[in-house]
């Protein structure tokens, strides 16, 4: 497995081993002790998710504020752009944004951690999106980014998305009130 910072140091790309042959593959999508020894933090998950989207589909760009959740996000089936965005004040990449494509040929793994917004959109005719929480998801804690935040500046591969009526009213990061939002 090949475990690498991203532009926004916290976060990560993982690349995990992948056993092949003409019948079909194999892979660990976790193992505590193989990600913690490649450096990948210690954390507990309490919380594993599954969400099926549609091609053009785009949902975030999500937080929790009590309870911040760490995310380690891959795609099952299809292919999506995957966004983090570092939301805590104080931080020197706060508004920063890291971007990449998970999908099912290329196996990669992408750690949101706590404190930072969350976002993807679907590429495919359809993709299986699968994620491990560091919390419990909230749906009383959860707030959010407008996507397409001009300051935040995320280049989506797609113009028009299809977005829920929550994501479509978020406001943009500079409109949050900072006193609710992450510290560094």
């Amino acid at each position: 497995m090949q475990i690498t910072k991203a532009t926004i140091p916290e976060v990560l790309l993982i690349k995990p081993k992948v056993f092949g042959d003409a019948r079909g593959f194999f892979l660990e999508t976790y193992n505590k002790e193989r990600y913690t020894a490649a450096g990948f933090p210690d954390v507990d998950f309490v919380q594993d998710n599954h969400s099926r989207s549609s091609k053009g589909v785009l949902r975030g760009l999500h937080f929790q504020l009590n309870n911040p959740q760490g995310k380690l996000v891959q795609v099952a089936t299809g292919s999506v752009f995957d966004v983090a965005v570092d939301i805590r004040v104080g931080s020197p990449s706060f508004g920063q944004w890291y971007g990449c494509v998970l999908s099912e040929e290329n196996h990669h793994q992408l750690w949101v951690p706590p404190k930072f917004a969350h976002g993807f959109c679907v590429l495919s005719e359809r993709a299986d999106f699968v994620y491990k929480c560091t919390d419990y998801y909230n749906p009383e804690d959860e707030v959010g980014v407008l996507w397409s935040d001009p300051e935040i500046g995320i280049d989506w591969p797609l113009n028009t998305p299809l977005l829920s009526s929550k994501d479509q009213k978020y406001a943009c990061l500079s409109e949050v009130d900072t006193a609710l939002l992450p510290k560094y």
